[in-house]
Order: C-alpha cells, then sequence, then structure tokens
C-alpha cells in the first residue's frame, strides 16, 4: 500500500518520486514481480514518515515505468487499475500492507442504466468549469467538443480526473458505486464550483 495526499482513479496516471526507504522496497518488489500496490488517501496526517490517518477506500495501481534519480530515488509512472476497499490493515514492515477487496459498480436508487446522456452532461459542466478556471489560474482549458468516445465507464473515470476538484469531492465520486450516480454528481459539483467562479469573475470585473 502507498498512502497518499491524493486519490487516484481507475485508469488515471500517477507520477511518483518515490525516495522514503520503505516505498523504494515496495516498487522494488512490484517491479520485480509485477505486483500492484493500493493507492490510498491519507485523510490526517503526512506522506512522510507514517502515523498518517488513511481512508478505507482507494484504488489498485500498477507501475507503468520507473527510472532511477540518483540516491536510490526513483521516478515512477504508475496507472490505477480499479477500486479496492480496505478489510484491514496488516504489518508496516517493510513498508504498509493490507487486505484488501475489489470494488465494482452495483446498482442502486436512481442509479443504473445508459451513461450516454448523463456523460455528455457531465462533459460539459467539466469543460465549462475547466475553461472558467482558465480565467483566474493556471489550468488549462478543455476543447468545448472534447471526445471522450469509448467505454461509457473509462470514459467516466476520465471525466472525474480531468475535473478539478477538492480531495474530499474527489473521494466522494471515488466512493459512488454506480456510474449514472457518480455522473450525476460530478455534474453537480462542477456546476456549484463553476456557479462560484462566475460570481468571482464577475466581481473582478466590477
Amino acid at each position: 500500500m502507498f498512502p497518499l495526499s491524493t486519490v487516484l482513479f481507475p485508469g488515471a496516471a500517477l507520477a511518483l518520486h518515490v525516495f522514503e526507504a520503505r516505498y523504494q522496497a515496495l516498487m522494488a518488489d512490484c517491479r520485480s514481480s509485477g505486483r500492484t500496490f493500493g493507492v490510498v488517501l491519507i485523510s490526517r496526517g503526512s506522506e512522510v514518515g507514517g502515523g498518517d490517518e488513511r481512508v478505507g477506500l482507494g484504488t489498485e495501481a500498477r507501475v507503468v515505468e520507473g527510472h532511477p534519480l540518483g540516491g536510490g530515488r526513483l521516478a515512477v509512472l504508475a496507472r490505477g487499475v480499479e477500486r479496492i476497499r480496505i478489510v484491514r490493515w496488516a504489518a508496516e514492515d517493510p513498508y504498509p500492507c493490507a487486505v484488501v477487496e475489489t470494488v465494482t459498480d452495483g446498482i442502486v436508487a436512481g442509479g443504473s442504466g445508459s451513461l450516454g446522456p448523463a456523460l455528455d452532461e457531465a462533459r460539459r459542466a467539466v469543460v465549462r468549469l475547466r475553461s472558467l478556471l482558465s480565467e483566474l489560474y493556471d489550468i488549462p482549458a478543455l476543447p468545448h467538443d472534447l471526445d471522450l468516445s469509448g467505454d461509457e465507464g473509462a470514459t467516466g473515470w476520465t471525466l472525474c480526473e480531468l475535473a478539478p476538484l477538492d480531495l474530499l469531492d474527489r473521494q466522494r465520486l471515488l466512493g459512488c458505486h454506480d456510474g449514472l450516480v457518480r455522473m450525476r454528481l460530478l455534474c453537480e459539483l462542477c456546476t456549484a464550483m463553476a456557479d462560484d467562479v462566475t460570481a468571482l469573475l464577475g466581481g473582478r470585473g466590477c
């Protein structure tokens, strides 16, 4: 397990600068055996030194490539695979370990069905938010005709990754157990944030 101050979505890329001995050992084991590792959000505490508090739902990740930086440090690129739930934490020697189970989407009240219309609405909301934020911060806008054709589930996770939301909102999206409900929540979060940014831009222009 690799607890981090980030939320990793399935399919998303994760760039790591690995410098702690325990995570250098984790990366060495993963790279030599082809094993995966788990990423969970640190809810309180620091990434460095241990003693942190962690959420119970994260994402399995697979190392794509790694490059030595000298002094034992590594630059690692990993990619999210699927969601995992922590059943229990185990001994942290030589690195954090846990017993986990895979989490898949189910059908919840108000969910299920085709994601098509919800994906389109979520895409528009993400594009609008990124466009507004690009006027205030160094956040690149997305093309208004953003093409995300392909598997609906993967497209939904890509939209979650593209949305410039805070960690708690990203964790809420990760925790949704139905794709349709997830897209509705994504649209709601992006729309609310876009409204705030619009008001801020309006005030700035006065």
